[in-house]
């Protein structure tokens, strides 16, 4: 019997994933906005300090929106049997990183009617900034179904060598590991959730046993081991 357990995002954590994508995508409109006002407003030898100002406000809001994306594909990951979604989904970050800052500089460089020090100093802050939220933005080890599948099935491994009930774990709405006792240490009398290591993937994206759970799992599987060695040299 094939007991290969496809990872698949839980209704919730759809939900969730949803939602950060929506003030993602907001924060995404709202640096693009600031960098339109910059390049209709602010290139000028002038008003050169508040160029500045608003390159490091549009920084902010486009590594603002580049986070929220990545933690709600962490949540709802795509799958790599589609490349092509797979690809733009999990870069869409580095993507809208750097168009939030391309045009401005462009338009910084080419303008004519600015010095070549406003040139040099907000040009290349500008382009610093685009290069910062690029980076920022990528993702370097971008989770996947498939991923996802194979760790939770070497986790559910492991929790069995263990003896641990790998259908019955425990965590908590904070927590960011799953336990295999609810009365260990770390979760005793927070309000906790139940299921299978599959689902506690599902619901929360945790993808870690408990430390002490492990090491109690571990002492408790060993009993058995020890007596029947004891019994077998008497």
């Amino acid at each position: 019997m094939n007991e290969t357990k496809i990872f698949e995002a839980s209704p919730e954590a759809k939900g969730k994933a949803k939602q950060l994508r929506i003030f993602a995508v907001l924060a995404w409109l709202l640096a693009m906005a600031g960098q339109v006002f910059a390049i209709l407003k602010l290139i000028s030898d002038e008003t050169m300090v508040w160029l500045i100002v608003a390159i490091l406000v549009i920084l902010v809001l486009a590594i603002t929106g580049s986070t929220l994306w990545k933690k709600a594909n962490k949540l709802d990951p795509a799958s790599e049997k589609e490349p092509t979604r797979f690809f733009i989904q999990n870069q869409l970050g580095a993507i809208m990183g750097v168009l939030a800052f391309l045009p401005l500089v462009i338009m910084i460089f080419t303008n004519k009617n600015i010095s070549g020090k406003t040139k040099g100093i907000a040009g290349s802050i500008a382009a610093i900034a685009m290069v910062a939220a690029g980076i920022t933005g990528a993702d370097f080890n971008p989770p996947s179904v498939e991923k996802y599948t194979e760790e939770i099935n070497q986790q559910t491994a492991a929790a069995k060598s263990l003896d641990i009930d790998t259908d019955n774990v425990y965590w908590s709405k904070a927590g960011n590991k799953y336990h295999a006792f609810d009365d260990c240490q770390y979760i005793k009398g927070k309000a906790l959730s139940s299921g299978s290591i599959k689902k506690s993937w599902e619901d929360k994206g945790i993808s870690e046993l408990c430390k002490v759970c492990q090491k109690k799992a571990a002492k408790s599987a060993a009993k058995p081991a020890v007596k029947e060695l004891l019994e077998v040299e008497n």
